[in-house]
């Protein structure tokens, strides 16, 4: 069946799509492809080709939708780079389970151990196979494997056109399982040679590898930036804020296949392009695809503003308390980040107390248990402790830290569960059974579970409603009561909370409010 794009009804869409082309518009990157039939190729909306005649034009949705029509990817816009995501929505839910096999199918981290099949993926969902596939063609026009297929091209060709790693283990790195397989499938899709996306300026050995990320504006970078900075902990993390390149970096570990690799990355801003320049050490060549997505997680660089603050905006008041968030604030986003566990354990650091006791407490934990690195930058030479190596920490151990007894419990649970496979933290995981997980462990209350879906599991409609500023921003005095009253702003309750944060709703709330929970 021809994908949604194509309807005579949607006329008016793909005039709106139109001009946002003309204009090279970059809030809609990545929601929509253009076909261009003279040249067949597809470009997102901020190529700076000379604008197609509209009878030339055909849009979709989906990269994987402009391929099965035949067209291939532009080598000036790069649609490898556009912004990802489809927006999330509450209204239909065999969308809802469409959008979530994509997700899943993009998140190198949800496959581990191998490439995912159709069966593994429909089992995940509770689906069957037919269904799965019925649905995900009836909402995306492409099947999952066609979908699945794109995605790992288009990971590849960005890898070629950016870093100098052999083609082999490139196609490795993609999810390609032997190289005449890839070779095959981008030679049929592009109609190219690998080798000729190479270009000159690629990152050489050494000197780490560089790839080039996307964002849809507006980001407010130094907001991002600064709650990064009040949380960072040290050895671990770095953050240079202000300027015309403001930069983050941090150590990294990533297991994938079975094999821990560890090094850094550093990634530097430039909001003028709406764009991040992400570079990583040689030694994390190999999980490049893995990296990419923790980064992209961890700033929220798929998240679509224009239609998170249209949700916002129409639902700005609280009826009942009169709170209003700030319209100015539009460039906020959720801060996730590059571990689950590691997150986990400083959420848990920090209940009820002040961020900087929280970092103090961090550090003291890494410099403890976490294994030394070699950066080459000054300031970056810890690993965040590994989940088996507070697993085996005691509680002796943990105390001498400063760490308080029902604190210890919760680390030396969290650990076990999660180094013994049995809890999963990461955006690919299902929210409701992680937070059902979450709150079985001792210490671990509704405000820490929901505090960690926002920022580890990536749920945009996370709502701590037990922390004390949220309350006190509505006007109530339970959780229970800024439960009820949040449900104006759903689904995106997540991006509602940063923006309370942000604004200080009250002079006598906390200089940092989601530190201090009432539930935990």
């Amino acid at each position: 069946m021809p994908p949604p794009e194509q309807d005579s009804s949607n006329t008016l869409l793909d005039e709106a799509r139109y001009a946002a082309l003309r204009a090279r518009d970059a809030r809609f990157d990545g929601n929509f492809f253009t076909g261009v039939t003279s040249t067949g190729i597809y470009c997102r909306p901020v190529c700076k080709v000379r604008v197609p005649r509209r009878e030339n034009c055909r849009f979709f949705t989906l990269a994987a939708q402009a391929e099965q029509a035949g067209f291939r990817p532009c080598l000036r816009c790069r649609p490898e780079l556009a912004p990802g995501g489809v927006a999330w929505s509450l209204q239909d839910a065999s969308a809802i389970l469409a959008h979530q096999a994509a997700r899943l199918l993009d998140d190198p981290a949800a496959w581990p151990e191998a490439a995912p099949s159709m069966t593994a993926l429909a089992a995940r969902l509770g689906v069957s196979d037919r269904h799965l596939r019925r649905i995900f063609e009836a909402h995306l026009g492409v099947s999952p494997l066609a979908y699945l297929q794109t995605r790992r091209l288009l990971s590849a060709k960005q890898l070629l056109t950016d870093t100098d790693l052999p083609v082999t283990r490139i196609a490795l790195a993609s999810g390609f399982r032997s190289l005449r397989r890839f070779n095959s499938a981008f030679q049929s899709h592009y109609r190219l040679n690998p080798t000729r996306l190479r270009r000159e300026g690629a990152a050489r050995e050494g000197q780490g590898l560089s790839v080039r990320l996307a964002w849809r504006p507006p980001l407010d970078v130094d907001a991002l930036l600064a709650f990064f900075a009040s949380r960072l902990v040290e050895g671990v993390e770095a953050v240079s804020a202000g300027g015309p390149a403001p930069t983050y970096a941090r150590t990294i570990a990533l297991s994938s296949d079975g094999r821990m690799h560890t090094g850094w990355m550093l990634a530097r801003f430039d909001a003028s392009r709406n764009g991040v320049t992400l570079q990583v050490s040689d030694s994390l060549a190999e999980v490049l695809p893995l990296v990419i997505a923790r980064v992209r997680a961890l700033f929220d660089l798929d998240a679509d503003p224009a239609v998170i603050n249209a949700c916002l905006s129409q639902a700005a008041t609280v009826a009942d308390s009169g709170f209003a968030l700030d319209k100015r604030l539009k460039g906020l986003r959720v801060p996730g980040c590059i571990d689950g566990f590691e997150l986990a354990v400083r959420a848990v650091l920090g209940q009820q107390i002040t961020v900087a006791a929280a970092r103090t407490l961090a550090r003291r934990l890494t410099q403890r248990f976490g294994d030394p690195v070699h950066t080459g930058m000054p300031g970056l030479d810890r690993l965040f402790p590994s989940a088996a190596a507070l697993a085996r920490a005691t509680v002796d151990s943990l105390g001498e830290l400063g760490i308080v007894r029902q604190r210890q419990q919760a680390i030396l649970a969290l650990a076990r569960a999660v180094a013994d496979g049995q809890l999963v933290l990461g955006s690919a995981a299902d929210v409701g059974a992680a937070c059902a997980a979450l709150k079985a462990l001792p210490g671990i209350g509704e405000w820490t579970a929901q505090y960690i879906a926002m920022r580890v599991l990536r749920d945009p409609d996370a709502f701590p409603a037990g922390d004390v500023a949220l309350q006190r921003a509505l006007g109530v005095t339970s959780a229970k009561e800024a439960e009820r009253l949040s449900q104006v702003w759903r689904p995106w309750r997540s991006y509602a909370v940063l923006r309370i944060w942000q604004q200080g709703p009250l002079s006598k709330a906390p200089k940092n409010p989601e530190t201090i929970a009432s539930t935990d």
